[in-house]
């Protein structure tokens, strides 16, 4: 069994991935592929299932192929992507319409026509699935398809994940797990969809499109000798359900233990602490996952995170924007500026969907605050990075997190300078794990435990705890950052008032 091995399938909103791990955790191949985020109306956010499933099949067979390893040493494969939206199939698994993704907006008039009819509508969702009413989410999202697209709903057989869909492509079989079934929303102390929920949202005649529920670190089916002849594995080779990709990266980062804050500074900026129950303070703000083990993840969101560099390095940098020198030149910007970034402050708050934490606010928007002729490029990418390290302070003191024990996951997690910065300013030692691929890990390792290699899911996370590079704040990065943070503050304060 110490020779066995596992592939974990990690589709995002906008890049999919496909690595090998062994027992250890150890990456031994990956393989990723672009899709394309369509927007053909305002606030709408969807993808090709064509693409994403062309895509799926392209990582998996590649990275397979381009390892080396032996494919008859791969015993599993394991899921997670983007979670909620909607993914509507007939009952062969056909896509039926583009895929609705969680950043998608469509429904909020009908959000709105609920809380004007049931003022205690908000409250309500959050009650029952410990998060704030995301507008992605499946509900409201399959509310609004019912409403506008009625003869797609007529033809479908079910509404799934993004995660589910893919799955079922490769399997043939229909399900979803409890991290997606608790957060649609659903129940956070039930673990599972709730049809107190999917009544106030009007649904009960289309509950039946969901798929059953089961654990994540349990087989949905085997691949089908169809997708297997395709991708060069053994047709019935085991796929586990699955888990949603927050609680996938908490899994793989080895942070599914109660008292542990995991941080994502990924396209979503993100914070959160792995509770042993399901914790619904602060009230009305933030999200709750439901985890496996028996874990929750109390966490607080900005939603964009890295998006900002991105747009930084398209809208202020195009020359450097694709070069693969572009983050050593980010790093003598930051050289070359103060702290503070002369007097220039700036929000992170790109979304379309506005932000959830530390208040709700969907119209808020990014921006910068005090610019002045004196404020060049660097001073604007500094201002940047701050902006994005001072949202996860804020993040921290919304949770109160007074632990010890905080891992940093993420694309901006391989900025050492952007670490030491957020470290500085929460005050704590911050561990960045070893490896990448966190989500695509925690995939394989519910794989893994789907096979019987783990006794537990608990047990699998924590075979890869404990390998990664430690940061310790400095007092004097705190006092320098302290004048920038208190603008910050002020201008997050004018926007949100």
């Amino acid at each position: 069994m110490s020779g066995d091995l596992y592939i974990g399938l990690d589709a995002g909103t906008s890049l999919t991935k496909a690595a090998i791990f062994d027992l250890q955790g150890n990456q031994l191949g990956e393989a990723q592929r672009r899709t394309t985020v369509h927007r053909p109306h305002t606030g709408w956010s969807e993808l090709d299932p064509r693409e994403c499933w062309n895509a799926t099949l392209d990582v998996i067979g590649r990275v397979v192929r381009e390892s080396g390893v032996d494919a008859t040493r791969i015993r599993a494969i394991g899921l997670t992507a983007a979670m909620v939206g909607a993914w509507v199939t007939d009952e062969a698994g056909n896509a039926l319409r583009p895929g609705i993704t969680w950043e998608d907006s469509r429904a909020q008039a009908l959000i709105v026509d609920h809380i004007a009819r049931d003022p205690s509508f908000m409250k309500k969702v959050f009650m029952s699935s410990g998060s704030v009413m995301q507008q992605g989410c499946t509900l409201p999202v399959l509310a609004w398809l019912v409403a506008h697209e009625p003869h797609v709903i007529a033809r479908a057989h079910h509404v799934l994940s993004y995660k589910d869909f893919l799955r079922f492509r490769l399997t043939g079989k229909v399900a979803t797990d409890r991290t997606e079934a608790s957060v649609i929303p659903g129940s956070a102390r039930q673990r599972t969809r709730s049809s107190e929920m999917t009544s106030l949202f009007g649904l009960e005649d289309h509950a039946a499109l969901l798929p059953p529920v089961g654990e994540s670190e349990s087989l949905a089916g085997g691949l089908t000798a169809e997708v297997a002849g395709m991708l060069g594995l053994p047709a019935g080779l085991p796929v586990a359900i699955g888990a949603g990709d927050v609680a996938a990266t908490v899994i793989g980062a080895g942070g599914l233990t109660a008292g542990t804050a995991t941080a994502v500074l990924g396209t979503t900026c993100m914070v959160g602490i792995v509770h042993d129950r399901p914790v619904f303070e602060p009230a009305d703000m933030g999200l709750l996952f439901t985890l496996p083990g028996e874990r929750w993840y109390r966490a607080m969101v900005n939603v964009a995170g890295t998006l900002n560099l991105d747009w930084a390095f398209s809208a202020l940098a195009p020359d450097i924007a694709d070069k693969p020198e572009r983050f050593a030149l980010l790093d003598e910007m930051l050289r070359a500026t103060p702290p503070g970034a002369r007097g220039l402050s700036y929000l992170p708050y790109l979304s379309e969907s506005g932000i959830i934490a530390p208040r709700v606010n969907p119209a808020a928007r990014a921006q910068f605050a005090g610019l002045s002729p004196r404020h060049d490029r660097a001073c604007l990418f500094r201002a940047v990075l701050e902006g994005v390290a001072f949202a996860m302070r804020d993040l921290f003191d919304a949770l109160s997190f007074d632990g010890e024990r905080v891992l940093l996951t993420g694309g901006g997690a391989q900025n050492p300078h952007w670490v030491q910065m957020i470290c500085d300013l929460v005050g704590k030692p911050i561990e960045v794990p070893a490896g990448s691929q966190f989500g695509a890990r925690g995939a394989a390792l519910l794989a893994a435990t789907a096979v019987g290699a783990f006794a537990t899911i608990n047990t699998a996370s924590a075979s890869v705890a404990g390998k990664g590079r430690i940061y310790r704040p400095d007092e004097a990065g705190a006092i320098a950052l302290a004048p920038a943070l208190g603008s910050y503050r002020q201008a997050r304060d004018r926007l949100l008032c």
